[in-house]
């Protein structure tokens, strides 16, 4: 699995990251980009099996750069596993009449509401339904399919009395009574 680091910056138009460098990891599922802040030094050491991406930084005394120090870190990680093994995130659907659909490149729900909700699929994530109240997203970018599982999850929030809702991989909420007198 290929791993470069190149010094040109990570975007020509957006000024904050004019003086950031990127890094790009090619897998078998696809290819992620990343910018890397310009105090961090990145050690590729690529041999036939595996590659090693060793982080540091230049002021380690220098509280921005510690957090960024463990923050890229994880990034890289995020990259290397997302174009290797892919991310996957998946939603159950808990209330009479909550279901969803795939329909002409778009994720078709019916919550409850007057009127059936629609959310665009975004581009490079796989949406599947295998059953009316499953939902699967998989892609290569695990911020991309966490978020688009929270707009989905943002239209009924699981609430803890009736323990309806969507829920989120194997998400659980404590049951709460009702009033009592």
């Amino acid at each position: 699995m290929p791993i470069t680091h190149t010094p040109q910056p990570f975007s020509t138009t957006d000024a904050r990251f004019f003086a950031k460098t990127t890094l790009t990891v090619t897998g078998p599922l696809g290819t992620r980009t990343l910018a890397i802040e310009p105090y961090v030094t990145l050690a590729i050491q690529e041999d036939k099996v595996e590659s090693q991406v060793t982080v540091a930084v230049e002021d380690s005394a220098e509280k921005r750069q510690r957090q960024m120090w463990g923050t890229t870190r994880a990034l890289i990680n995020n990259c290397v596993t997302g174009v290797t093994e892919g991310f996957s995130a998946t939603l159950r659907f808990v209330g009479v009449g909550y279901r969803a659909a795939v329909e002409n490149g778009r994720l078709a729900l019916r919550l409850g509401y007057s009127h059936p909700i629609s959310l665009e699929i975004p581009q490079g994530l796989k949406v599947s339904v295998p059953v009316p109240t499953r939902v699967l997203i998989s892609g290569i970018d695990l911020q991309q399919v966490k978020l688009f599982a929270a707009k989905v999850r943002q239209w009924k929030k699981p609430e803890p009395y009736n323990q309806k809702g969507i829920f989120i991989n194997d998400e659980t909420i404590r049951k709460k009574d009702g009033k009592k007198k």
